[in-house]
């Protein structure tokens, strides 16, 4: 397996980065926790002038033709810097939905407008009763006219408040926990009937609940394939998994440096504290735990792209569940070794440690995913 980056991808990763250290400080950051939308628009464009919002997406189309390797080494570096803009919902999730499941004539019309950034849009897919069950879909859809009926409640849709639509999926026949019969639908945000209930995340970033009354959409408003989306969002959801993976490496590795340079400043008998035996070995772990989960997020990033998507959900719930088990370590040494001030609002550590928390607990934590690549693994093996 070849895990050597293309020139190409590490001039990406230093544009990118340069522009984060540039014009997304921890400061700046900070005041964006506080505005409406929660992000920067003006970044959001920025990462539109970069590529990065084209990128995954197929040329013909108006994207870039990258790769899942190049989200990861986007996603990584965004993890570093600690960006609060719905990068991972837009444009890898909502994203990776339209381009495995929609029309030709769907991409044509929505690719373009994600790339531009001038569309934000949200999966409304998960709802209160489904604990990462992705078959598991409530709402419904009753035909009418020569269109459909929506209603149902779905939770914690990320990027919800500031999204222009959202993609509803909801069920037109079979039982709650059936994989067939439920379809996608692109609503606009501001249907008449749907409404959204906002809340900060506790790492910053927005999202909320969609309750849909009565919403009526028409036959375009159909996504893809009538009654056949599950296996679409699903194999997004293990592609957000992966990309996840890669973000958490770039915070792991931004902890270790902020803990790094604290304990060269911070002295304790007349001498900086990185000069105990103890510490170095608990830094020496904290580097082996970065190093091998940066491997494991990479691997899955190159599994994204085996035409097995069997093997995509395999990997991606293997990536999540030990990528989640380092980060817990390195995160909980970052903040112990910094002490008191680890947990304030005034230093990045807490943030970037609030941000590892959310991160471990969307789509799906490690205990969930360990029982998933258990039972999958299984399964290949008795075929």
């Amino acid at each position: 397996m070849n895990f050597n980056l293309t020139e190409e991808q590490l001039g990406l990763e230093d544009t990118l980065q340069r522009f984060l250290n540039r014009d997304y400080t921890f400061e700046k950051r900070r005041a964006l926790l506080a505005n409406e939308d929660g992000f920067s628009r003006s970044a959001w464009a920025t990462y539109a002038e970069l590529g990065i919002l084209a990128l995954p997406f197929p040329e013909e189309f108006g994207g870039l033709d990258g790769t899942a390797v190049d989200t990861y080494l986007v996603m990584r570096t965004l993890g570093k810097g600690l960006i609060l803009e719905p990068y991972l919902s837009t444009i890898v999730l909502c994203g990776g939905v339209i381009s495995g499941f929609a029309t030709q004539a769907q991409k044509q019309v929505l690719i373009p407008s994600l790339a531009s950034g001038e569309s934000l849009l949200a999966l409304a897919h998960y709802e209160p009763q489904s604990r990462y069950n992705e078959s598991l879909v409530e709402t419904q859809a009753v035909a009418q006219g020569d269109g459909w009926v929506l209603s149902g409640h779905k939770a914690v849709v990320l990027g919800a408040p500031s999204a222009d639509h959202f993609l509803v999926s909801a069920r037109l026949e079979g039982d709650s926990n059936s994989e067939e019969g439920v379809s996608l639908f692109l609503v606009p945000a501001d249907a008449s009937g749907l409404s959204i209930n906002s809340w900060v995340n506790h790492d910053g970033t927005r999202a909320g609940d969609v309750v849909l009354q009565q919403v009526k959409v028409n036959a375009d408003q159909l996504i893809g394939e009538q009654g056949k989306a599950i296996p679409a969002i699903r194999q997004a959801i293990a592609l957000a998994n992966s990309a996840m993976a890669a973000e958490t490496t770039g915070i792991m590795r931004a902890l270790i440096a902020a803990t790094l340079e604290y304990l060269k400043t911070r002295q304790q008998f007349g001498v900086p504290l990185s000069t105990f035996q103890a510490l170095q070995h608990r830094l020496a772990d904290m580097a082996i735990a970065a190093e091998q989960a940066d491997s494991m997020a990479l691997r899955a990033a190159i599994e994204m792209q085996n035409q097995d998507p069997t093997a995509r959900l395999r990997q991606a719930s293997g990536a999540k569940t030990y990528v989640d088990q380092q980060a817990r370590l390195v995160g909980q040494d970052a903040v112990q070794l910094h002490g008191g001030i680890g947990v304030t609002d005034e230093l990045d550590v807490a943030h970037y440690f609030k941000r590892l928390t959310t991160l471990s607990l969307m789509f799906g934590d490690a205990a969930y995913h360990l029982q998933r690549y258990s039972d999958m693994l299984e399964t290949a093996n008795e075929q």
